[in-house]
Protein backbone atom coordinates (compact mmCIF):
# COMPACT_ATOMS: atom_id res chain seq x y z
CA UNK A 1 0.00 0.00 0.00
CA UNK A 2 1.28 3.35 -0.99
CA UNK A 3 1.27 6.18 1.61
CA UNK A 4 2.21 9.06 0.41
CA UNK A 5 1.65 12.28 1.83
CA UNK A 6 -2.27 13.60 1.70
CA UNK A 7 -2.97 17.61 1.12
CA UNK A 8 -4.35 19.36 3.22
CA UNK A 9 -7.89 20.37 1.73
CA UNK A 10 -10.54 22.54 3.50
CA UNK A 11 -13.44 22.60 0.81
CA UNK A 12 -16.34 21.31 2.43
CA UNK A 13 -18.67 18.99 -0.16
CA UNK A 14 -22.20 18.64 -0.44
CA UNK A 15 -22.98 16.27 2.42
CA UNK A 16 -20.70 18.57 4.71
CA UNK A 17 -18.01 16.82 5.23
CA UNK A 18 -14.09 17.82 4.02
CA UNK A 19 -12.39 16.00 1.50
CA UNK A 20 -9.15 17.22 3.37
CA UNK A 21 -10.29 15.17 6.86
CA UNK A 22 -9.37 11.81 8.23
CA UNK A 23 -11.65 12.06 10.94
CA UNK A 24 -14.95 14.41 10.76
CA UNK A 25 -17.38 13.80 14.24
CA UNK A 26 -20.32 15.88 13.93
CA UNK A 27 -22.64 15.94 17.18
CA UNK A 28 -21.64 12.71 18.55
CA UNK A 29 -23.55 11.78 21.31
CA UNK A 30 -23.61 8.62 23.31
CA UNK A 31 -25.58 6.94 26.21
CA UNK A 32 -24.78 4.41 28.60
CA UNK A 33 -28.20 4.12 30.31
CA UNK A 34 -28.71 7.28 32.14
CA UNK A 35 -24.76 8.55 31.80
CA UNK A 36 -24.03 10.60 28.98
CA UNK A 37 -20.48 9.77 28.18
CA UNK A 38 -20.75 12.29 24.78
CA UNK A 39 -22.71 14.93 24.71
CA UNK A 40 -22.30 16.50 21.10
CA UNK A 41 -19.06 16.34 20.17
CA UNK A 42 -17.69 17.29 16.55
CA UNK A 43 -14.28 18.04 15.64
CA UNK A 44 -12.27 17.61 12.67
CA UNK A 45 -8.83 15.72 12.15
CA UNK A 46 -7.19 16.62 9.12
CA UNK A 47 -4.76 14.51 7.00
CA UNK A 48 -1.46 14.14 7.80
CA UNK A 49 -1.57 15.56 11.27
CA UNK A 50 -1.43 14.46 14.95
CA UNK A 51 -4.65 14.95 16.68
CA UNK A 52 -4.67 15.15 20.15
CA UNK A 53 -7.81 14.53 23.16
CA UNK A 54 -6.97 15.14 26.31
CA UNK A 55 -8.76 14.82 29.94
CA UNK A 56 -9.17 13.51 32.57
CA UNK A 57 -10.03 9.92 33.48
CA UNK A 58 -13.67 10.00 32.42
CA UNK A 59 -13.97 12.33 30.12
CA UNK A 60 -14.76 10.55 27.27
CA UNK A 61 -11.62 9.56 25.26
CA UNK A 62 -12.38 5.87 24.91
CA UNK A 63 -15.65 6.31 24.17
CA UNK A 64 -15.08 8.83 21.20
CA UNK A 65 -12.03 6.44 19.37
CA UNK A 66 -14.43 3.10 19.66
CA UNK A 67 -17.13 4.92 18.35
CA UNK A 68 -14.80 5.94 15.31
CA UNK A 69 -13.71 2.31 15.07
CA UNK A 70 -17.47 0.56 15.63
CA UNK A 71 -16.89 -0.92 18.08
CA UNK A 72 -19.38 0.46 20.11
CA UNK A 73 -22.23 2.86 18.06
CA UNK A 74 -23.40 6.37 18.90
CA UNK A 75 -26.82 7.02 20.22
CA UNK A 76 -26.80 9.63 17.77
CA UNK A 77 -24.62 12.13 15.30
CA UNK A 78 -21.99 11.45 12.61
CA UNK A 79 -18.34 9.95 12.29
CA UNK A 80 -16.57 9.53 9.14
CA UNK A 81 -12.94 8.04 9.22
CA UNK A 82 -11.29 8.12 5.84
CA UNK A 83 -14.24 9.59 3.83
CA UNK A 84 -16.38 6.21 5.41
CA UNK A 85 -19.31 6.23 7.98
CA UNK A 86 -17.90 4.85 10.66
CA UNK A 87 -20.95 2.57 11.06
CA UNK A 88 -19.54 1.11 7.75
CA UNK A 89 -16.38 0.33 8.92
CA UNK A 90 -15.68 -2.92 7.05
CA UNK A 91 -12.23 -5.22 6.91
CA UNK A 92 -11.06 -2.61 3.97
CA UNK A 93 -11.54 0.64 6.19
CA UNK A 94 -9.97 -1.62 9.19
CA UNK A 95 -6.68 -2.39 7.44
CA UNK A 96 -6.17 1.27 6.55
CA UNK A 97 -6.50 2.15 10.62
CA UNK A 98 -3.86 1.22 13.65
CA UNK A 99 -5.24 0.86 16.59
CA UNK A 100 -4.09 0.64 20.17
CA UNK A 101 -6.73 0.70 22.72
CA UNK A 102 -6.21 2.19 26.24
CA UNK A 103 -7.42 -1.59 27.99
CA UNK A 104 -4.87 -4.12 26.12
CA UNK A 105 -5.02 -7.38 26.64
CA UNK A 106 -2.36 -9.51 25.14
CA UNK A 107 -2.40 -13.22 26.69
CA UNK A 108 -1.35 -16.72 25.20
CA UNK A 109 1.71 -19.00 25.02
CA UNK A 110 2.77 -17.58 21.37
CA UNK A 111 5.46 -15.56 21.22
CA UNK A 112 5.51 -11.61 19.75
CA UNK A 113 6.39 -12.59 16.86
CA UNK A 114 3.89 -15.20 15.96
CA UNK A 115 1.32 -12.45 17.42
CA UNK A 116 2.80 -10.01 15.29
CA UNK A 117 2.57 -12.02 12.45
CA UNK A 118 -1.16 -13.16 12.98
CA UNK A 119 -2.11 -9.28 12.99
CA UNK A 120 -0.56 -8.78 9.85
CA UNK A 121 -2.55 -11.45 8.12
CA UNK A 122 -5.61 -9.36 8.92
CA UNK A 123 -3.92 -5.91 8.48
CA UNK A 124 -2.57 -6.47 5.26
CA UNK A 125 0.86 -6.41 4.32
CA UNK A 126 3.94 -5.64 6.10
CA UNK A 127 7.52 -4.54 4.71
CA UNK A 128 9.67 -7.21 5.32
CA UNK A 129 11.68 -6.46 8.41
CA UNK A 130 9.87 -3.60 9.28
CA UNK A 131 8.37 -5.36 12.61
CA UNK A 132 12.07 -5.92 13.51
CA UNK A 133 13.34 -2.39 13.35
CA UNK A 134 10.24 -1.19 15.36
CA UNK A 135 10.49 -3.88 17.85
CA UNK A 136 14.64 -2.78 18.09
CA UNK A 137 13.62 0.79 18.77
CA UNK A 138 11.69 0.14 21.50
CA UNK A 139 13.71 -2.60 23.18
CA UNK A 140 11.52 -5.27 22.83
CA UNK A 141 11.78 -9.11 22.73
CA UNK A 142 9.90 -10.46 20.50
CA UNK A 143 11.01 -14.15 20.81
CA UNK A 144 9.14 -14.37 24.41
CA UNK A 145 6.08 -16.18 25.19
CA UNK A 146 3.20 -12.81 25.31
CA UNK A 147 2.62 -14.25 28.98
CA UNK A 148 5.80 -13.52 30.19
CA UNK A 149 6.17 -10.27 29.21
CA UNK A 150 6.03 -7.11 31.69
CA UNK A 151 3.10 -4.80 31.10
CA UNK A 152 5.43 -2.51 29.59
CA UNK A 153 6.99 -4.82 27.00
CA UNK A 154 3.12 -6.11 26.00
CA UNK A 155 2.35 -2.30 25.76
CA UNK A 156 5.37 -2.02 23.22
CA UNK A 157 4.22 -5.31 21.39
CA UNK A 158 0.62 -3.41 20.95
CA UNK A 159 2.70 -0.19 19.71
CA UNK A 160 4.48 -2.35 17.22
CA UNK A 161 0.80 -4.03 16.17
CA UNK A 162 -0.31 -0.76 15.45
CA UNK A 163 2.66 1.08 13.44
CA UNK A 164 3.64 -2.07 11.44
CA UNK A 165 1.33 -2.11 8.18
CA UNK A 166 1.85 1.70 7.97
CA UNK A 167 -1.79 2.50 8.19
CA UNK A 168 -3.17 5.82 6.82
CA UNK A 169 -4.64 6.26 10.48
CA UNK A 170 -3.25 5.80 13.57
CA UNK A 171 -5.58 5.65 16.37
CA UNK A 172 -4.10 5.23 19.89
CA UNK A 173 -5.41 5.29 23.00
CA UNK A 174 -3.28 6.02 25.95
CA UNK A 175 -0.38 4.52 24.23
CA UNK A 176 2.52 5.43 26.56
CA UNK A 177 1.09 3.53 29.57
CA UNK A 178 3.69 1.44 30.88
CA UNK A 179 6.90 2.60 29.15
CA UNK A 180 9.65 4.05 30.88
CA UNK A 181 10.40 7.99 29.94
CA UNK A 182 12.82 6.97 27.68
CA UNK A 183 10.53 4.53 25.70
CA UNK A 184 8.07 7.66 25.78
CA UNK A 185 10.43 10.00 24.13
CA UNK A 186 11.25 7.07 21.47
CA UNK A 187 7.21 6.64 21.06
CA UNK A 188 6.85 10.42 20.20
CA UNK A 189 9.88 10.26 17.43
CA UNK A 190 7.62 7.52 15.99
CA UNK A 191 4.80 9.50 15.87
CA UNK A 192 6.19 12.84 14.57
CA UNK A 193 7.82 10.40 11.41
CA UNK A 194 4.13 9.09 10.88
CA UNK A 195 3.20 12.36 10.23
CA UNK A 196 6.36 13.37 8.27
CA UNK A 197 5.35 10.01 6.03
CA UNK A 198 1.61 11.49 5.79
CA UNK A 199 0.19 9.74 7.96
CA UNK A 200 -2.57 10.79 10.30
CA UNK A 201 -2.42 10.29 14.08
CA UNK A 202 -5.14 10.08 16.65
CA UNK A 203 -4.06 10.39 20.36
CA UNK A 204 -5.22 10.37 23.25
CA UNK A 205 -3.68 11.16 26.57
CA UNK A 206 -4.06 12.37 29.94
CA UNK A 207 -0.27 13.42 30.53
CA UNK A 208 -0.30 17.29 28.91
CA UNK A 209 3.86 17.21 28.39
CA UNK A 210 2.86 14.37 25.43
CA UNK A 211 0.92 16.03 23.72
CA UNK A 212 2.55 18.81 23.87
CA UNK A 213 5.61 17.29 22.07
CA UNK A 214 3.74 15.16 19.63
CA UNK A 215 0.27 16.66 18.62
CA UNK A 216 -0.20 19.98 15.72
CA UNK A 217 -3.86 20.70 17.24
CA UNK A 218 -5.37 19.29 20.51
CA UNK A 219 -9.29 19.41 21.99
CA UNK A 220 -9.71 19.60 25.44
CA UNK A 221 -12.42 17.33 26.71
CA UNK A 222 -13.94 17.16 30.30
CA UNK A 223 -17.55 15.35 31.11
CA UNK A 224 -18.47 13.98 27.49
CA UNK A 225 -17.71 17.56 25.80
CA UNK A 226 -15.11 19.32 24.39
CA UNK A 227 -14.34 22.36 26.33
CA UNK A 228 -11.56 23.99 23.50
CA UNK A 229 -9.84 22.94 20.15
CA UNK A 230 -7.19 24.68 19.33
CA UNK A 231 -3.18 24.40 18.21
CA UNK A 232 -0.76 23.54 21.02
CA UNK A 233 1.47 26.62 20.00
CA UNK A 234 -2.44 28.52 20.34
CA UNK A 235 -2.41 27.21 24.13
CA UNK A 236 1.16 27.81 24.58
CA UNK A 237 0.05 32.04 23.77
CA UNK A 238 -1.76 31.87 26.30
CA UNK A 239 -0.67 29.27 28.81
CA UNK A 240 0.31 30.82 32.52
CA UNK A 241 3.82 31.82 32.92
CA UNK A 242 5.14 32.59 36.67
CA UNK A 243 7.62 35.56 36.84
CA UNK A 244 9.62 36.88 39.32
CA UNK A 245 11.40 40.61 39.13
CA UNK A 246 13.79 42.65 41.33
CA UNK A 247 13.79 46.26 40.57
CA UNK A 248 15.88 49.05 42.84
CA UNK A 249 14.45 52.59 42.77
CA UNK A 250 11.29 51.96 43.13
CA UNK A 251 8.97 51.63 46.50
CA UNK A 252 7.03 48.08 46.14
CA UNK A 253 3.70 49.72 46.16
CA UNK A 254 4.61 51.40 42.62
CA UNK A 255 5.95 48.32 41.16
CA UNK A 256 2.60 46.61 42.14
CA UNK A 257 0.83 49.59 40.59
CA UNK A 258 2.83 48.97 37.66
CA UNK A 259 2.65 45.51 37.06
CA UNK A 260 -0.87 45.12 38.78
CA UNK A 261 -2.07 47.21 35.82
CA UNK A 262 -1.04 45.36 32.83
CA UNK A 263 -3.48 42.53 31.25
CA UNK A 264 -2.96 38.88 32.33
CA UNK A 265 -0.35 40.00 35.19
CA UNK A 266 -2.44 37.96 38.47
CA UNK A 267 -1.32 36.59 41.84
CA UNK A 268 0.66 39.57 41.93
CA UNK A 269 3.02 39.72 45.36
CA UNK A 270 5.66 42.61 45.88
CA UNK A 271 8.30 42.84 48.82
CA UNK A 272 10.79 45.20 49.73
CA UNK A 273 13.86 42.59 49.92
CA UNK A 274 16.71 42.83 52.36
CA UNK A 275 18.66 45.22 50.00
CA UNK A 276 16.10 47.27 50.11
CA UNK A 277 15.16 46.66 46.13
CA UNK A 278 11.10 46.35 45.41
CA UNK A 279 10.62 42.05 44.15
CA UNK A 280 7.51 41.23 42.50
CA UNK A 281 5.66 37.43 42.58
CA UNK A 282 3.47 36.83 39.92
CA UNK A 283 1.71 35.36 36.88
CA UNK A 284 1.03 35.96 33.74
CA UNK A 285 -0.69 34.65 30.86
CA UNK A 286 -1.41 35.76 27.51
CA UNK A 287 1.33 38.14 25.30
CA UNK A 288 4.75 39.00 27.06
CA UNK A 289 5.45 42.29 24.88
CA UNK A 290 2.94 44.44 27.29
CA UNK A 291 4.92 43.21 30.34
CA UNK A 292 8.50 43.96 28.30
CA UNK A 293 7.43 47.39 27.51
CA UNK A 294 5.92 48.35 31.12
CA UNK A 295 9.19 46.89 32.76
CA UNK A 296 11.72 48.79 29.95
CA UNK A 297 11.99 52.25 31.95
CA UNK A 298 12.95 49.96 34.92
CA UNK A 299 16.22 49.69 36.57
CA UNK A 300 15.97 45.81 36.99
CA UNK A 301 18.40 44.11 38.96
CA UNK A 302 17.36 40.36 38.26
CA UNK A 303 14.42 38.58 35.90
CA UNK A 304 13.24 35.50 35.79
CA UNK A 305 10.29 34.58 33.35
CA UNK A 306 9.26 30.61 33.58
CA UNK A 307 8.70 28.99 30.17
CA UNK A 308 5.16 28.65 29.77
CA UNK A 309 2.92 26.43 32.14
CA UNK A 310 0.62 24.24 29.74
CA UNK A 311 -0.04 21.65 32.09
CA UNK A 312 -1.51 24.59 34.69
CA UNK A 313 -3.02 26.41 31.77
CA UNK A 314 -5.08 22.78 30.55
CA UNK A 315 -5.77 21.88 34.17
CA UNK A 316 -7.93 25.43 34.29
CA UNK A 317 -9.73 24.55 31.70
CA UNK A 318 -10.43 21.31 33.21
CA UNK A 319 -12.17 23.14 36.02
CA UNK A 320 -14.30 25.95 34.11
CA UNK A 321 -17.96 25.59 33.74
CA UNK A 322 -19.16 23.99 30.75
CA UNK A 323 -21.38 26.31 30.05
CA UNK A 324 -18.25 28.87 29.25
CA UNK A 325 -16.88 26.08 27.00
CA UNK A 326 -16.25 27.85 23.88
CA UNK A 327 -14.49 25.92 20.80
CA UNK A 328 -11.76 28.12 19.44
CA UNK A 329 -10.49 26.30 16.05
Amino acid sequence: MSHAALGHSTDIRGDGTSPGAAIEVVNLVKRFGHNRALNGVSFQVPRGTVFGVIGPNGAGKTTIMRALLDIIRPTSGQATVLGTPSRNAGPDLRRRIGYLPGELVLEGRTSGRRLLQHYADISGPVTAGHVNELAERLGLDLDRPVRKLSKGNKQKLGIVQAFMHQPELLVLDEPTSGLDPLMQQEFLRMVREARNRGQTVFLSSHVISEIQQAADEVAILRDGRIVTINSVEELRTTAIRHLRLVASGIRPTDLAAILGALQGVTTLDCTLTATGDAEAVATLSGAIAPFVQAIGALQVRDLVLEEPDLEESVLKLYSAPVAAAVVTK
